[in-house]
């Protein structure tokens, strides 16, 4: 059973260990990067020895943030989380880590740590970072501004999900105010793409399905489509949300093919529906507007399973 820690908790907590090794979830996202490099930053100014595991699945877009911050040592000997919502989705290497400490933000935080710091209300991790760093005694600096705001901007996407709220703003002026490189961010995370990325929505423009009169999008990612185009990861890092800008869509599922032979489906809805609750009955989670599960049978397997779901509930 864990313990639920308030922020001051959490703090206090952070305070009296030492040794840490603070792990990010897989395929690992701008928040999950940018907290891990925050903390590991704050832990370093409050002199702590603190790494950052290092994830094998990072991409080059994310690399640079856990510069100089990654590292398995032995003498780490308290493991901290941060973004991660269940043990399934520890990083490669780490599958059976003993989590000392979990930080999230989402509601459907499996428990698995001994201690967990979870704020559903936060729009991204980095928004518990921010209120966390005074009651370290530390002082956002550039490069924990940088990590901070590269993880708030990229999950909410750049405030323009439901996620926002008046904090998360508050959170991201912080940051400016430190310092933040908030058009060289943003510019990297929003406006640049490839063109194998622009040839990705092409395809999907032309492949996805709608169900119940358009206010069903899914679309799928193949690996071999992944080949062809010559995708990386951080060419789809932001996928997830393409149904969703579609006229009329509420509820939007993207599909991929992951390890295991597993299908794994990201979801995004409006507000009436529900993707946390949608994904639960698929053995995932995450919040009420973006969720995840991972389902056997790859492609074929999720989109099956989601289908049944949607039928279920009179949806399609």
């Amino acid at each position: 059973m864990t313990k639920t820690l308030t922020l001051n908790e959490t703090a206090a907590f952070l305070k009296t260990h030492d040794g840490y090794l603070i792990l990010t979830h897989r395929r690992p996202d701008g928040d999950t990067v940018g907290s891990a490099a925050a903390l590991c930053r704050a832990l370093r100014a409050m002199g702590k020895r603190a790494w950052i595991y290092p994830n094998p699945q990072l991409t080059p877009k994310f690399a640079p943030y856990h510069a100089g911050l990654t590292g398995n040592p032995a003498e780490a000997d308290t493991v901290i989380s941060v973004d991660v919502a269940a043990e399934k989705l520890f990083p490669f290497g780490m599958e059976t880590a003993k989590v000392a400490l979990a930080i999230d933000h989402h509601g459907t935080n499996s428990g698995f740590a001994a201690c967990t710091c979870v704020n559903e209300k936060m729009a991204a991790c980095g928004e518990i970072l921010v209120a966390l760093l005074p009651l370290l005694g530390v002082e956002m600096d550039r490069q924990i501004a940088d990590a901070l705001y590269a993880a708030i901007s990229t999950d909410t996407g750049c405030f323009r999900y439901s996620n926002v709220t008046a904090n998360t703003f508050r959170c991201a002026a912080a940051c400016a105010d430190a310092g933040a490189d908030v058009f060289g961010i943003n510019r990297v995370f929003f406006e640049i793409r490839r063109m194998a990325r622009l040839r990705l929505e092409a395809y999907l423009t032309g492949h996805i399905e709608f169900f119940a009169g358009g206010k069903v999008a899914i679309a799928a990612i193949p690996n071999a489509l992944m080949d062809e185009l010559g995708l990386t990861e951080d060419d789809v890092d932001d996928i997830s949300g393409f149904g969703r800008s579609i006229e009329g869509v509420q509820i939007a599922a993207m599909l991929r093919e992951v390890e295991g032979g597993l299908g794994k489906l990201s979801l995004r809805t409006g507000p009436e529906y529900n993707a946390a609750e949608i994904c639960a009955r698929l053995g995932g989670g995450g919040h009420p507007a973006a969720a995840g599960a991972s389902v056997p049978g790859g492609i074929p397997g999720v989109r099956d399973a989601l289908l049944k779901v949607l039928k279920e509930d009179a949806v399609i």
